[in-house]
């Protein structure tokens, strides 16, 4: 997926079967540092990663969605990663239950 300012990708070293990561295109070193890009940007990347979020919880039944800061943060642009696992849907179940209903 891409918009004007936000790219999302498949990772090149995919941790998971299936890893994207989603990006400014405008360098944004952190989400504690949104550089000049500022709340408005980090609007657009949101936008962004709750639809590739969406499309790989509809496709894999589950997403797991995360960002790094400081130590954390293996590169200094700031990046989402949206990844399914890969595991089924007992598995997700007997780690997880259903505590909602």
């Amino acid at each position: 997926m891409e918009t004007e300012r936000v790219l999302a990708f498949h990772h090149t070293r995919p941790s998971y079967p299936v890893h994207i990561v989603v990006v400014p295109k405008e360098h944004t070193p952190s989400l504690v540092n949104l550089g000049g890009g500022g709340p408005e940007l980090l609007a657009e990347v949101m936008d962004v990663v709750t639809k590739v979020a969406a499309q790989v919880e509809q496709k894999h039944g589950a997403a797991s969605v995360t960002t790094n800061v400081g130590l954390y943060q293996e590169s200094k642009h700031l990046h989402w990663h949206v990844y399914h696992r890969g595991e089924s849907d007992e598995q997700i179940l007997a780690m997880y239950g259903h505590h909602d209903g």
